[in-house]
């Protein structure tokens, strides 16, 4: 799944560049401790845009491209902010073959977004994922922490109307 790069303007604080130029500092006399740096930016900034990405291969003094690579190429790091309700889709064989295109097609419909963005607001970030071990619900969503299964795309307006209030 290719990565979406966020439209939302960066916003990081001059308390969080300070925690990562302090990581930076401690970590920058061995490259290979690029992962590591990059993993507590994502700690600090909860993602990493391009300019955070910037600032890693500037302290590191390795090329933007590098960072860039390693960035989308682990899963464990997003380019996107997440939203405070991180709506999830599970693509997975049982649920795909159940409909979860449909119901993740219906999401990002309903949100105005598309997988892997951010809307305007933060309040909701859409995600498709491979597979959550709840086959036996599939199709399968989580907001969060909360699953629900056996899902239709009818189902999808409902759902989200509980977390837009």
């Amino acid at each position: 799944m290719v990565k979406k790069i966020s439209k939302i303007p960066f916003r990081g604080t001059p308390e969080q560049e300070a925690q990562l130029r302090a990581v930076i500092d401690e970590c920058k006399s061995d490259k290979s401790l690029l992962m590591h740096v990059m993993q507590q930016a994502q700690g600090i900034y909860g993602y990493l845009p391009i300019e955070v990405q910037q600032m890693i291969a500037d302290g590191m003094d390795v090329p933007l491209e590098k960072v860039y690579g390693v960035s989308t190429f682990y899963a464990q790091f997003a380019l996107s902010p997440k939203g405070l309700y991180n709506v999830s889709v599970c693509l997975g064989t049982a649920c795909y073959v159940k409909g979860s295109q449909d119901v993740l097609d219906k999401i990002c419909e309903n949100l105005g977004v598309e997988a892997g963005e951010c809307t305007d607001d933060g309040r909701f970030s859409v995600e498709a994922c491979r597979c959550i071990g709840a086959c036996g619900l599939a199709p399968v969503m989580t907001v969060n922490d909360e699953v629900y299964g056996k899902l239709t795309a009818d189902d999808v307006d409902g759902i989200l109307a509980k977390y837009k209030d």
